[in-house]
């Protein structure tokens, strides 16, 4: 068996096929592929406590796989009691087989389990074939315990691709069975 991931294989063997004939591309790197997933864990209260945001790093750690960028504020603001230079949050980049074990993760263990799901909404397409996509808890990541954690977190997903637009971006996402409203 070898060693790549289960939807980059399907990728690969089915769908690049697939797209190329839909969209009648004559070229293979006209057909749109995943370039990047990007997961950023915005923490409020890491202005008052640093412990949080540390507890978010090592949630966001066992998430995607691999070690987060700890992100700071780039401006103060008074009224949130926010000095630049704050820790606020934190957030990984997942490229290549990382990108595709998380993509799987998601879509097959981790929205099931979003309660009153009816699926991920068709128009969060940012118009250049990019998919934004917010989460409420970190909870429905299987890695997490929930006796393990302090605070429930949600967490933004951000699904690059080399689409050129939102139709293009959208047959991608359904050929790798995203869960989109009908």
């Amino acid at each position: 068996m070898s060693d790549t991931p289960r939807l980059k294989q399907f990728y690969l063997d089915e769908l690049h096929g697939k797209l190329k004939e839909e969209f009648n591309f004559t070229n293979d790197l006209q057909v749109p592929r995943l370039d990047k997933i990007v997961v950023n864990m915005g923490v409020g209260a890491g202005t008052d406590d640093r412990k949080k945001v540390e507890a978010a790093y090592g949630e966001l750690t066992k998430i995607a796989g691999q070690k987060p960028v700890i992100t700071a504020a780039k401006r103060s603001v008074a009224v949130f009691k926010l000095r630049e230079g704050m820790q606020i949050g934190c957030k990984v980049t997942l490229r290549r087989e990382r990108m595709y074990e998380f993509l799987d993760r998601l879509i097959t263990v981790a929205l099931p389990r979003v309660r009153d799901f009816r699926g991920v909404s068709r128009k969060s397409f940012d118009g250049h074939g990019n998919y934004a996509l917010g989460l409420t808890e970190q909870l429905i990541f299987p890695e997490i315990n929930y006796d393990e954690i302090d605070d429930v977190r949600g967490m933004d997903v951000v699904i690059c691709t080399t689409a050129a637009n939102n139709d293009h971006g959208l047959a991608l996402l359904a050929g790798f069975n995203m869960p989109f409203q009908s």
